[in-house]
């Protein structure tokens, strides 16, 4: 078990980062309702361009919070890189949907509702993770590293999505304008995913650090 000791401000940020990772699912929700459904489309862009913009102004307040903070929960350096981390999520999952509308490659592809959905999942681990550091003074560092284990297996899983994808594009498709752009968007959406492996590791080496 790690300990950390939450005063009223450095519970500022347990909070501030469970927005940040709240808004990410709902992010990665949206874009996968957006290609399984692919009606709406521009109205969808702008409700997920609206979280991404909430979700720089969650991590403007959490580096505002840090620089007036005499006393951090943990690192400093740790606490920007996981704000960071957490807004990377969000901006790869907004720019994904973006490209697909402004490419319009047509409809989407069973490989990009196959990556949505484990957006969604790696999002939805990567909340349930942030949350380890919320309100509990002692916490469960057994229960923190098993999440980032399951984050860091969908990334795998991603992996292997996309890998299959890119090379379905290379042997069915015919057109390159189609495979340029498809492949650009694959390459968002696993960036989506890779993101939230990288939370994963921050917080992992979060919880070895306090063990």
């Amino acid at each position: 078990m790690f300990k950390f000791s939450l005063m009223p401000t450095e519970k500022k940020f347990a909070v501030l980062f469970e927005q940040s990772a709240h808004n990410a699912v709902k992010t990665a929700q949206q874009l996968k309702d957006m290609i399984c459904t692919w009606e709406n489309i521009e109205e969808r862009l702008g409700i997920i361009t609206d979280l991404e913009h909430e979700g720089d102004a969650i991590t403007h307040q959490i580096i505002a919070q840090l620089h007036r903070s005499f006393i951090t929960p943990f690192d400093r350096e740790d606490i920007a890189l996981l704000a960071h981390s957490l807004d990377e999520v969000t901006d790869f999952i907004q720019s994904s949907a973006d490209m697909m509308i402004l490419y319009r490659p047509g409809q989407p592809t069973a490989r990009a509702k196959d990556l949505a959905d484990i957006i969604v999942q790696a999002a939805t681990e990567v909340e349930k993770a942030v949350s380890e550091i919320r309100s509990h003074t002692h916490i469960k560092r057994e229960e923190l590293l098993k999440r980032c284990m399951e984050i860091n297996r969908l990334e795998n899983d991603g992996d292997s999505v996309y890998r299959a994808a890119v090379a379905e594009l290379f042997s069915d498709s015919t057109e390159t304008a189609y495979l340029i752009k498809w492949r650009e968007i694959y390459e968002h959406m696993e960036n989506a995913i890779d993101s939230c492996e990288d939370v994963a590791n921050v917080l992992e080496g979060v919880a070895l650090k306090y063990a």
